[in-house]
């Protein structure tokens, strides 16, 4: 669940100004740099363009970002202390595993931070839209954003008593999600069952694809090999076993920047679920 806290002196001295009868709220923060590629989502969808002083580098990153496309023109760290005070920010969002020395860095310079934890349910991750939008003075935007993610989550929905259809998340190097994540909760509302438990998997892990060709699930969302498909890890997702048992398993696309992110990216990931299962039942 969401923790911000970890705000400098003189950032807790704006919020506790916020609990005083009477007392004017705290300036809207003017220059916001992330830290974190998930919390870069919910800035660029909540935040003015004008309050964005930077993204991380993966906002640039097709394969690890839903941004790639979006915010070209928004500048870029690669989360260095250095880099964040160049940009004389006012506020600084980031999470748990952003670079101990950066956090570090940036206390000892009184430089206001948002300290983030990684959500792992629909509720978690709205929770972090809403606390960010108040953070950054755009509660409004981000309950707009709210709104727009309950809307594709009920878009995705099955219809009542429809039947579930067994899946697994299968990324590059046979890397699956499985239960008491925010992509098996997202499985679940979208009409799937996550099966990455009969496979021995707890929360995040590798999967054999022997495992998967000797008890196949009915879907295999798999991440898309790369161009040429230069490694192994990606190889192995377009591997000749596999088109084998495409009687009894059908694979279907769903990307590997929608597995690490809740946010906006929510939208994306209800979106590309919903037609995986249409296209699925569509061709049984």
């Amino acid at each position: 669940m969401l923790r911000p806290g970890a705000l400098s002196r003189r950032a807790a001295v704006g919020g506790l100004a916020l609990g005083l009868v009477g007392a004017a709220p705290p300036p809207r923060p003017r220059r916001v740099v992330s830290l974190n590629p998930c919390l870069d989502v919910i800035l660029f969808h909540v935040a003015e363009r004008s309050q964005i002083a930077a993204l991380t580098h993966y906002a640039r990153d097709s394969e690890a970002s839903t941004l790639a496309r979006l915010a070209r023109d928004i500048p870029i760290t690669h989360e260095t202390a250095e880099e964040v005070v160049a940009l004389r920010p006012d506020l600084v969002l980031m999470s748990h595993h952003s670079a101990p020395a950066t956090r570090h860095a940036l206390q000892r310079l009184g430089i206001p931070q948002a300290m983030f934890d990684v959500p792992q349910t629909v509720a978690g991750s709205l929770a972090q839209i809403r606390e960010v939008a108040r953070l950054i003075g755009q509660p409004a935007r981000g309950q707009a954003v709210i709104a727009r993610i309950q809307a594709a989550l009920a878009a995705a929905a099955p219809p009542a008593g429809a039947p579930r259809l067994t899946a697994i998340v299968y990324q590059p190097n046979g890397f699956a999600a499985g239960t008491g994540t925010l992509t098996d909760e997202m499985l679940r509302r979208t009409g799937f069952e996550n099966v990455a438990a009969r496979y021995g998997l707890g929360r995040w892990g590798n999967i054999g694809l022997e495992q998967i060709i000797a008890d196949p699930p009915q879907v295999l969302l798999a991440g898309q090999a790369a161009p040429g498909a230069p490694t192994w890890a990606d190889r192995v997702l377009s591997h000749p076993a596999l088109d084998r048992i495409s009687g009894l398993m059908r694979r279907e696309a769903f990307p590997q920047r929608l597995l690490y992110c809740g946010g906006p990216v929510l939208i994306e990931t209800a979106q590309a679920l919903a037609r995986a299962r249409r296209n699925v039942l569509a061709a049984a």
